[in-house]
């Protein structure tokens, strides 16, 4: 028994803080806290501020939406709301900015709202902000911020003066939530949101195109065959008044009227072909293209790689690609030559317009180029101009190729 005082006495005292130092119980430092890293006390400080945050965003959401769907049925009631949920979306990047420095949340922005690109004017906005999902989120996150914010605040105040050995602990299961909120809430649309606002955007931009092409049509045959051709119905009418009076005259009215029936034919011709050319039906692009390109007052030539026919559609869309940067070629570069180039690439086709032209060429200031380039988005196309000033100017566009059953 005696032996065994010493290895016990020496046990205890390894455990002492004030063996060895001639400190008395009444002397002994009390035990020390937890060391928290700065990852805690960012957690700690987010969680603080959950209550202020909290109260601001939910007043702010509470007064906007109440007066919007309270004034619905006046003017003013759905513009309120449009601004309120332009507010929210506000919210909702300050709240991303905040997890992402006290959290290490990284989200990316959401992108900005969509409307039809061609769409211009205050209602074509209002309709696109007030079905906005993001700002949506925005104010359901701001409405459930509140009670959630009082409760952590109340929490981790707590834990600072009683819970101390636990806070990290706690802090790190509270944040947890908030991260899952914030990913939940205030994250981007989903790919398939995206990408049904990009086919409602695509569809408007297809139906202006074919309604602008509609009255194109119809104002070449009005202004163009029709008229010949009423001028020719009213010469050949006059010439068979002159048929037994004067043969000679009839025979010249008639002669004009020939001239009439070539020129109609011909403008028919021109307008058929700009709707869609037999040739490119009959033989393809190479041929479709190396016809156009006879007609530009450049020089060009042509290098169509293509191992097999891309869609109807497809073709079509890239023959008036061609055509349409040619005939821009001609009017507005002042170049000496020009070289078009198409090839396939995986699953696409890509189309290649280059000219040593003065340059300065742009999809800005509703061009006719921005007018290509939306055509090619509507068919999740690409396309990309590069024009210094002095040139040369290269045009890529790229389309999905989407096989033809038959070719």
């Amino acid at each position: 028994m005696t032996a065994s005082s010493p290895s016990s006495s020496a046990t205890e005292t390894a455990y002492d803080p004030g063996y060895g130092h001639g400190l008395d119980d009444g002397d002994r430092l009390p035990p020390a806290r937890v060391a928290y890293g700065r990852r805690t006390w960012r957690e700690v400080a987010h969680l603080l501020l959950n209550l202020p945050e909290g109260l601001g965003g939910f007043v702010y959401v509470s007064l906007w939406l109440y007066a919007g769907i309270a004034l619905s049925v006046t003017v003013v009631g759905l513009p309120l709301l449009a601004v309120g949920l332009m507010g929210a979306r506000v919210l909702g990047r300050l709240e991303r900015g905040r997890a992402r420095a006290l959290l290490g949340v990284r989200i990316d922005e959401p992108s900005p709202l969509v409307r039809h690109r061609t769409e211009k004017g205050f209602f074509p906005w209002l309709w696109a902000t007030l079905k906005d999902p993001v700002a949506w989120r925005s104010t359901l996150y701001a409405f459930i911020r509140l009670p959630w914010g009082v409760l952590t605040f109340a929490i981790t105040l707590v834990a600072l003066f009683v819970a101390w050995p636990v806070l990290g602990h706690l802090a790190r299961a509270l944040t947890n939530a908030d991260r899952a909120m914030v990913r939940g809430l205030l994250c981007p649309s989903s790919e398939l949101e995206r990408r049904v606002a990009e086919l409602e955007e695509d569809r408007g931009v297809v139906v202006d195109t074919a309604a602008a092409d509609l009255r194109r049509i119809e104002r070449d045959l009005h202004d163009g065959a029709q008229a010949r051709l009423v001028a020719l119905a009213m010469g050949l009418g006059l010439a068979k008044e002159k048929l037994l009076e004067d043969p000679d005259a009839a025979a010249k009215m008639v002669d004009e009227a020939h001239g009439e029936v070539k020129l109609a034919l011909q403008e028919l011709r021109d307008l058929a072909r700009g709707i869609h050319p037999a040739v490119l039906t009959d033989r393809g692009l190479d041929a479709a293209l190396s016809s156009v390109a006879a007609r530009c007052t450049v020089p060009v030539k042509v290098a169509v790689d293509l191992p097999a026919r891309p869609a109807p559609a497809i073709e079509g869309i890239a023959y008036f690609t061609v055509s349409e940067l040619l005939q821009n070629i001609s009017k507005h570069s002042q170049a000496r030559t020009a070289e078009v180039e198409l090839w396939r690439r995986d699953d696409r086709l890509l189309i290649q317009v280059r000219d040593d032209g003065r340059g300065g060429a742009s999809t800005a200031g509703g061009s006719g180029l921005a007018g290509l380039a939306e055509r090619l988005r509507s068919v999740d196309g690409l396309f990309e101009v590069v024009s210094p000033v002095g040139g040369p100017t290269t045009v890529t566009a790229e389309l999905p190729w989407r096989n033809r059953t038959a070719h």
